[in-house]
């Protein structure tokens, strides 16, 4: 059921918990006859981003690494212990947590005046007590702020939405909390997770220790653009031995990269030299973007450094990859914005397929009886065999009981010099490059066929339902006269194509002279 957006925002600002309450009105109570599950199944449809990390998670294990899932909380002491004289640039780049302070809350003799006006009851003593309890657990931690209304309803045995706003008015302490940072940052790099989990598990695994991780990784950028998000995956690996090289770097790249099909690979210096590797050890990966007609980067690898891993008690050698997700995929799948591959729904052009705007056009009505159903194809039988006879004539297309009711179905034209059927009443819906059109399958239209999707719709198909419906439920005459929009035929377009077509200056062309009368008669 569809809802006037404007007109619950005016609801919200008058009174919010009324307009919560009334969202009963917009769900659908369920029909007797309405079954369960609805046959709306489609197939769906996956994001390259996770078909990429799928593919990439199956890589590594092939290699023999052990996936692990690394800490995404890390405290910025914990990045200055890794990053060294380099972590005031990391954590430039962190995303510091914060959170809500507790307040202490009184519960003063005016305010409980003030609970009791809006409750409209006088208060308990033990309801008071029981109140200020609450919110004393509530600024000692021992109560979650999901609990909160549940419990001050509890306590003063009121309703949840009476609680709202108890809180909004009186406890103005409430409403106007500002955030407090901590100390915890969101894993800028998995570097930052990795040092974590191996200081754990150096010396409780043989060696060599292969392990790999695909996870969010988060960067404060100032803003996002073509090549950086400041939220992406990355695919990173650790190897660590009691001899590690810059060569078990290459090829675990090239090992990695190579099930992706990449023929063009190659390494360079990383120039930016960071401090948690061993100098001279922190190398770039490039694959070839045949779209762009470049090598862009994908990942990097390096050697820790001694320096970093001594913070952690950590005596060997490690060797650390990480790839891109989002690079990957861009040259996976075709793409020169990060942002288009992402958020599709945001920054891609809105296209819909021939198919996809096929599948959206239906009859609209149907019979829901057999022998409903049976006079649906009879009538398409009777014109398609008689629909260019000479009138006056009719033709007899069903003869039972239908709902009840003995009747016979003729399909007739009284008037004289024309046919039965109009010159319209066999064009076909066809979808031909975005435009949905209605021609008769004719040579003339043959190339719009072939190249286009037919929703196998006739006019008459149409026609033929929309006039079985309408005599299951007692009519007499149903007739089709000039056909000037999908609805005069009884067909249904979604709403989406609708849209779609007239944004992107797409035709909807369903007109035509169909001229089918159908009469039921009692017998």
């Amino acid at each position: 059921m569809r809802f006037d957006t404007e007109r619950i925002k005016e609801e919200v600002r008058k009174d919010f918990e009324h307009a919560w309450l009334q969202g009963v009105r917009y769900v659908s109570e369920r029909e007797v006859d309405e079954r369960f599950p609805k046959s709306r199944v489609r197939v769906g449809k996956s994001h390259p981003i996770f078909d990429t990390i799928q593919r990439l998670r199956e890589a590594y294990i092939r290699l023999g690494f052990e996936e692990v899932v690394n800490p995404v909380f890390v405290s910025d002491e914990d990045v200055k212990k890794q990053f060294g004289k380099e972590a005031l640039a990391v954590l430039d780049r962190c995303f510091y947590l914060a959170g809500l302070p507790r307040p202490d809350i009184g519960i003063s003799e005016e305010r409980v005046r003030m609970l009791e006006e809006r409750i409209g009851k006088k208060l308990r003593e033990g309801e008071v007590e029981a109140l200020r309890s609450t919110l004393h657990r509530y600024k000692r931690g021992e109560l979650d702020g999901d609990d909160l209304v549940s419990e001050i309803r509890n306590a003063l045995n009121v309703e949840d939405t009476v609680v709202t706003r108890l809180l909004d008015e009186i406890f103005p302490e409430m409403r106007e909390l500002k955030p407090i940072a901590t100390s915890m940052t969101l894993r800028s790099h998995m570097t930052s997770g990795w040092f974590l989990t191996l200081q754990a598990i150096w010396d409780k695994k043989p060696l060599p220790i292969k392990l790999f991780s695909v996870d969010r990784c988060f960067r404060r950028e100032q803003k996002e653009s073509e090549n950086r998000l400041r939220s992406y995956y990355s695919a990173s690996c650790v190897l660590c031995d009691e001899e590690i090289s810059i060569d078990d770097g290459m090829d675990v790249a090239f090992q990695l990269l190579s099930q992706f099909d990449f023929s063009k690979i190659k390494f360079k210096e990383d120039e930016k030299r960071s401090k948690y590797y061993i100098p001279g050890t922190q190398t770039e990966v490039f694959c070839w973007h045949p779209r762009r007609k470049e090598w862009v980067e994908v990942a990097t690898f390096g050697i820790y450094s001694p320096t970093a891993l001594a913070q952690y008690d950590i005596p060997l050698p490690v060797l650390n990859l990480g790839l891109g997700v989002e690079r990957l995929a861009m040259i996976l799948y075709d793409y020169s914005d990060v942002r288009e591959l992402v958020y599709p729904q945001f920054y891609a052009d809105w296209h819909l397929n021939d198919y996809e705007i096929a599948s959206q056009i239906r009859i609209d009505k149907k019979p829901s009886t057999k022998e409903g159903e049976e006079i649906a194809k009879s009538i398409v039988k009777v014109c398609l065999k008689h629909g260019n006879e000479p009138s006056p004539c009719e033709f007899l297309a069903f003869r039972g009981v239908v709902c009840g009711r003995s009747i016979e179905v003729w399909v007739v034209e009284p008037e004289e010099n024309t046919r039965l059927c109009g010159p319209a009443f066999l064009n076909e819906v066809v979808v031909h490059e975005g435009s949905v059109l209605a021609v008769p399958r004719e040579e003339k239209w043959r190339k719009l066929f072939e190249d286009g999707v037919s929703t196998n719709i006739r006019f008459l198909d149409a026609f033929a339902s929309l006039a079985a419906h309408e005599i299951e439920r007692g009519a007499e005459k149903v007739r089709v006269r000039i056909v000037r929009s999908a609805a005069d035929i009884n067909i249904k377009i979604g709403d989406v194509v609708v849209r779609y077509a007239t944004s992107k200056g797409k035709k909807i062309d369903i007109r035509g002279p169909v001229f089918i009368t159908v009469v039921a008669k009692e017998i």
